[in-house]
């Protein structure tokens, strides 16, 4: 019998696994939704997202490659709390809430490798509300962009991440769209970032980090 592989499971259809694909401003869920699979990304970006009682939205976070999408599905909420949109073209795996909790009580590794990603989002989630205390919304968003461009690997390269709208990372970063567009254009200026919309990508070059570390 062939030992369970969790980075298999979670990365090719089989039973109550099915590979769906999103075009870019797709809805992959919304808030109030039916709580039942849970999705892993396999390409692309995704937007996470929630609704006040009066109506107004805020980003939770901006999800990538290998990323948990509907935790709440395994939290044991009936409902979505949140909802998630295509931020590019995607391909996710849809799991079977059913499917996916008989795994969890199985098979350890999985539950292992479940559990330390929600413990690392936990501690990151920390980081991001330290952030927002005691830095300002500059250094904020040098931080949001070198997390998207994932610089806290052991090896920082200059990495290329979508384009994602001002107002998107305005509402993570706590601070107005003309801001962001003031930043933005001052880090393109001093060669942190490269950008263009005719590229459709940020490129954050390993220099960002000595600004944020300064």
């Amino acid at each position: 019998m062939q030992a369970f592989n969790p980075k298999l499971f979670l990365s090719t259809p089989g039973t109550g696994r099915e590979m769906v694909s999103f075009r870019k401003g797709d809805v992959i869920f919304a808030q109030g939704d039916a709580s039942d699979a849970v999705f892993v990304i396999q390409t692309g970006c995704v937007r996470h997202s929630a609704m006040t009682r009066n109506g107004k939205e805020a980003t939770l976070d901006i999800l990538g490659s290998s990323d948990f999408v509907g935790k709440d599905s395994i939290a044991g909420e009936p409902i979505r709390t949140t909802s998630a949109n295509a931020l590019t073209d995607c391909q996710l795996l849809r799991i079977e809430n059913k499917v996916m909790m008989l795994t969890l009580s199985q098979e350890v590794e999985m539950a292992n490798l479940v559990c330390a990603y929600v413990l690392a989002r936990n501690l990151r989630y920390q980081k991001d509300l330290v952030d927002q205390r005691c830095n300002g919304s500059e250094m904020r968003l040098a931080r949001l962009l070198l997390r998207l461009a994932h610089f806290e690997a052991p090896e920082p390269r200059e990495t290329a991440i979508p384009i994602i709208s001002q107002g998107i990372l305005a509402q993570m970063v706590g601070t107005t769209r003309s801001r962001v567009s003031f930043f933005m254009n001052g880090f393109k200026h001093s060669g942190y970032i490269e950008y263009s919309l005719k590229s459709n990508e940020v490129r954050v070059r390993p220099s960002l980090l000595d600004f944020y570390a300064e």
